[in-house]
């Protein structure tokens, strides 16, 4: 019972550690070390800031696109409070969206982006949305989800500023990535057990 004892304090350390690990090695030197006093600890001059790829959007698809955006931010606010339910009825409304889309209003290259993540995009919104007994199912998909969605405004802007977020302790440790509407740090992952848990990486435009 003590070896287990142990073995659970030790896992806790380690974990906690790593979470927070990126804002130990930041000052290595006496000269950094001022820079750190002298400014704000916000400071965001390592995040990358991107446009869209495409400039030439029809304005159909840029609502559409802004549309998923805030039907994804939803479901990522709800994960992060805990509320599976909240993220089912978000992820709904997404699958919802997806069907009325009309993709005529693409370019042939737009299209070929567009088509790449769709289906896989559909199949996750479709699981959470059925999912709300199971909360890290819905997680499991959104991490997936996120990374269909990061596609997407990355290509047609999110009609909005938006943040490409990282945690490394996400699934048991693999690391996952989500998009917020704000710099500070929700986790949809962990949740209530590390809810600041991350980094912000990029900044889209």
């Amino acid at each position: 019972m003590k070896q287990l004892f142990i073995a659970a304090l030790t896992t806790l350390s380690v974990i906690t550690y790593s979470c927070n690990d990126h804002s130990d090695h930041t000052a290595s030197t006496p000269k950094e070390e001022q820079k750190a006093t002298a400014e704000p600890s916000t400071d965001t001059t390592q995040v990358k800031v991107i446009t869209a790829s495409f400039t030439n959007v029809d304005a159909g698809v840029a609502t559409y696109v802004k549309t998923l955006t805030d039907d994804y931010l939803q479901v990522k606010n709800a994960l992060a409070n805990g509320k599976a339910s909240e993220a089912g009825d978000a992820s709904k409304k997404m699958y919802d969206a997806m069907k009325g889309f009309d993709k005529s209003l693409l370019t042939a290259e737009q299209k070929k982006v567009y088509d790449q993540n769709e289906d896989d995009l559909r199949e996750h919104a479709e699981h959470i949305s059925k999912s709300t007994s199971d909360i890290e199912h819905q997680r499991d998909h959104f991490s997936m989800m996120s990374e269909d969605m990061y596609s997407l405004v990355k290509a047609f802007g999110p009609g909005k500023a938006l943040y490409h977020d990282h945690c490394p302790m996400a699934k048991q440790g693999k690391g996952a990535m989500w998009l917020s509407e704000t710099k500070e740090i929700k986790n949809p992952y962990l949740g209530e057990k590390m809810p600041d848990c991350g980094d912000v990486e990029e900044e889209i435009k």
